[in-house]
């Protein structure tokens, strides 16, 4: 699933990410959690991972999150999984309105708790009035959001997720050339038929639009709610394998260090001594960082 913000919302994201974000999520997951506690629909605690992207393929602000959502709920009283119908979750239009409603009433409590800045082309915003006229003519406009069921199984879902986690606003692969202060790069134009184009920036233009998809420092961009929520995913998937009749998961291999991974991909081994080329390097101690205001120079015992 995507839910997408309108690009009306991108000056006012500009100087308030941090709180055009987590409303962002926050809508969204109380939209879905919602959903799927509604007897019409599931009647259970669904699982969401929700990525949050603020990118398009030019580079511009596309504010929206890749939501994964779990193809059915574990009941109330966690007796028994409850399957969503075939090919079909929620409805999306529906999905749409709420998540419009909900989104608008915490972006309306972010206002009335002075947690808004304005500046440059939302400064007009900071009245009361007309901040009010801006929510009712967002509140006319129809939001969007998207759902689609995988193709194949688990093995996509996971490679799907890969791409996404930590993804950069642009890839070195389809970076192009600069060239007398002009950045061209690669994009796909989705409106005719994922045609491949080069796009060319001036290099302040096109550091601009890097730079916008920079989110505040220690925000969280991959969030997991209901079932899958950090306090009891361990306790609610294990419930959920033994109602499914699925074994549980084997133990995790532990993650490959920087040294295995080149000496797999280069052959070069980190920790051969580069001298001598039979000694083995290990660490001994780790120097402390100098504090930016001392002016004396530490000294160490290297002996």
């Amino acid at each position: 699933m995507v839910f997408t913000l309108p690009h009306d919302l991108n000056a006012l994201a500009q100087g308030n990410p941090r709180v055009i974000y987590t409303v962002l999520f926050r809508a969204a997951r109380e939209t879905l959690l919602a959903f799927g506690q509604d007897p019409r629909h599931l009647g259970g605690e669904i699982g969401v991972t929700a990525i949050l992207h603020t990118w398009g393929q030019t580079l511009c602000q596309h504010l929206h999150l890749h939501c994964i959502v779990t193809g059915g709920a574990l009941s109330r009283d966690g007796m028994r999984w409850i399957t969503a119908r075939r090919g079909f979750l929620f409805p999306v239009r529906a999905l749409s309105q709420v998540f419009r409603a909900k989104y608008l009433a915490a972006l309306r409590g972010a206002f009335a708790a002075r947690r808004l800045t304005f500046a440059g082309s939302t400064v007009p915003l900071a009245a009361p009035p007309a901040f009010a006229a801006w929510l009712r003519q967002l509140r006319a406009r129809n939001w969007v959001v998207y759902a689609k069921a995988p193709f194949a199984g688990p093995q996509q879902v996971l490679a799907y997720l890969g791409r996404y986690t930590h993804r950069v606003a642009l890839s070195n692969d389809r970076l192009v050339g600069f060239d007398q202060g002009i950045v061209r790069f690669r994009w796909k134009d989705y409106a005719h038929g994922n045609a491949v184009k080069v796009m060319a920036l001036d290099a302040d233009e096109f550091l601009r639009r890097f730079l916008l998809h920079v989110v505040p420092d220690r925000f969280v961009r991959i969030r997991h709610f209901g079932l899958l929520a950090n306090r009891h995913r361990a306790a609610r998937l294990a419930r959920c394998r033994a109602l499914l009749g699925q074994p549980p998961p084997s133990p995790e291999t532990p993650p490959e260090s920087v040294a295995q991974l080149m000496l797999r991909l280069t052959g070069v081994d980190l920790a051969r001594c580069p001298f001598c080329q039979r000694g083995r390097m290990r660490s001994v101690d780790v120097l402390p960082a100098m504090h930016r205001r001392s002016h004396s120079t530490p000294t160490w015992d290297t002996s």
